[in-house]
């Protein structure tokens, strides 16, 4: 019997692209849902997310009892997830885009905007860049070394720097993978990092942390 993934819709995910590039990494029971029962009976969780910090916060919250089931499943119950985009900066303690937002506090630290350290460095940063992993990193079964596509302005800054798995560099290092246990989270877009993206989505599809 094939696996249940949730793909979680808050209305703030690229949901047909992310979905169609789980079906060609492998996935089978790929269920695109805003049902917090489907979320609670999930083998595995991809939480996308395009926008900003606060509305992706907002429409996440406004579906009842989510919150509470993706911590059900993930925190309690261990099922292997993965967020994309903001749906990994949601890992995040708060964010500060339009007003201080607070995030689901899985992995402590704050989601800020990225600073221009030089004036040829462009904001937001978009396209593609190199995924490095970080020394020692959390999940380096998961998250390897390559070239992804990325389009965001803000970056997630963990607490712990034991929770970075790779950065990335544009004028200066940014988080681009951050895990702890069970729970990982990409910066970047798999479903637009073209092979590399289709394989972490592969591996995701496998892992048992």
């Amino acid at each position: 019997m094939a696996e249940v993934l949730a793909l979680i819709d808050y209305g703030a995910g690229n949901l047909h692209s992310v979905a169609n590039a789980l079906k060609a990494a492998g996935a089978e029971g790929v269920r695109v849902t805003a049902d917090p029962d489907v979320v609670r009976a999930a083998d595995r969780i991809v939480l996308p997310g395009v926008g900003s910090f606060k509305a992706c916060a907002e429409g996440l919250r406004a579906i009842p009892h989510m919150e509470e089931a993706l911590a059900e499943r993930v925190l309690v119950g261990a099922a292997p997830f993965l967020g994309i985009c903001v749906g990994m900066q949601l890992l995040a303690t708060r964010g500060v885009e339009h007003g201080i937002t607070p995030g689901l506090g899985w992995i402590a630290g704050e989601v800020h905007r990225i600073e221009r350290t030089d004036p040829a460095i462009k904001i937001p940063h978009m396209g593609w860049n190199d995924v490095a992993l970080a020394p020692h990193a959390p999940a380096g079964e998961l998250i390897e070394p390559g070239e992804a596509y990325f389009l965001h302005s803000y970056h997630f800054a963990p607490e712990d720097g034991h929770a970075v798995a790779a950065m990335t560099d544009h004028g200066g290092g940014l988080v681009a993978a951050v895990a702890r246990d069970n729970v990982v989270g990409v910066q970047f877009h798999p479903e637009k990092s073209q092979a590399y993206g289709l394989a972490l989505l592969a591996r995701f599809l496998e892992w048992k942390p």
